[in-house]
């Protein structure tokens, strides 16, 4: 169990709650759609305060609806320089890959 997880009682102390890497790439397919706006932004806080500025963010394809709101919310955001479709290697329409101000 990762040392930033607290235990009580030899159990995780916030069962339920999924733990994400920041490691410049997050899947949005856990999440609950009416969480991935709140997600998006602070996942894109934490990549800046490690120094990574260049995400991928995984939406999958289906119908868009996840892409959709992904992309509304990194339209609204000052510290997003610019965002688009992952190349086809990387999930192509499915993963958006974000460019943040340095």
């Amino acid at each position: 169990m990762p040392e930033d997880i607290k235990t009580l009682n030899g159990k995780e102390e916030f069962p339920g709650v999924t733990r994400v890497p920041v490691d410049g790439v997050i899947d949005l397919h856990s999440f609950k759609p009416c969480d991935v706006s709140s997600i998006v932004a602070e996942y894109i806080s934490a990549c800046r305060k490690q120094g990574i500025f260049e995400i991928r963010i995984i939406h999958g394809k289906g119908q868009g609806v996840l892409r959709d709101t992904v992309r509304k919310r990194l339209a609204g955001m000052p510290e997003v320089k610019s965002f688009g479709n992952s190349e086809e290697s990387g999930g192509g329409w499915g993963a958006t890959v974000v460019d943040l101000v340095k």
